[in-house]
């Protein structure tokens, strides 16, 4: 066997023992990236993803698949923590051996055998059917004390609309994305939310990622806004605002 499908082997087995049996309580967090936005990860950061080929609640990866894509297994769904006001369902789908995996708007979670470290996205993309997951819905709506029905996204989080942008055009960047974090999803398209009356959309960015449109308006994320229900951002430079549905 060549030697470094054998070491490919040998992690995939360590990693199995680590990540793939959870003893206790296992949280699930989110974390950002410009290419990839806001993507779920275990409590330690790992990145967590899905299999395309999987239908919905089961899955499909089994023997050197589950070697080097670890699923993501639970003693019960009752000792997962998950993030308040983050948007989706998870549920647990019973495996061959009878272990239960977590699953994630019906998705099976898996980790993957080449992710060294917390925040690693190596998997995102692979043979074109691995994908981080985004929250989802994508867009959801709030009743804001101050401005009514508003935009969030799928953590809560406020969104917003920069006057300065063109129809389905982005002008910010650099500095004013670091600002004012795009909406991205990775893979598939945005899901709206009730009351999301709107067209959600997708135009890519000069990155190569895919923001979210909402009726053309890109559609961003403010720095200090710091929970659920902030809307801080709202009026700043006289070009940026809430967004109603």
């Amino acid at each position: 066997m060549h030697k470094g499908l054998t070491r490919l082997l040998l992690v995939g087995f360590i990693l199995v023992a680590a990540y793939g049996v959870a003893a206790g309580a296992v949280k699930i967090d989110v974390r950002y990236s410009p290419e990839l936005g806001h993507f779920l990860v275990d409590g330690e950061g790992m990145t967590l993803y899905l299999f395309t080929p999987d239908p919905p609640g089961q899955s499909t990866c089994y023997g050197g698949c589950a070697v080097i894509w670890p699923p993501l297994v639970v003693e019960s769904l009752d000792e997962v923590e998950v993030p308040d006001n983050l948007a989706g369902a998870f549920g647990v789908t019973q495996r061959t051996d009878g272990s239960l995996q977590l699953t994630y708007n019906g998705w099976p979670l898996y980790y993957w055998i080449a992710d060294n470290q917390p925040g690693d996205t190596t998997g995102h993309g692979v043979d074109d059917v691995w994908f981080v997951l985004n929250p989802a819905p994508t867009v959801q709506v709030v009743q804001d004390p101050n401005h009514g029905p508003i935009l969030v996204d799928g953590r809560g989080m406020t969104l917003y609309l920069f006057a300065n942008d063109s129809e389905n055009v982005s002008n910010c960047s650099g500095t004013c994305a670091i600002n004012w974090p795009p909406l991205i999803v990775a893979y598939g398209d945005p899901v709206a939310g009730p009351g999301v009356d709107g067209k959600l959309a997708l135009i890519e960015r000069a990155d190569g990622s895919r923001q979210v449109t909402y009726n053309g308006m890109p559609l961003y994320g403010w720095i200090n806004d710091q929970q659920p229900g902030d809307t801080t951002g709202h009026g700043v430079g006289g070009n940026w605002f809430v967004v109603a549905p």
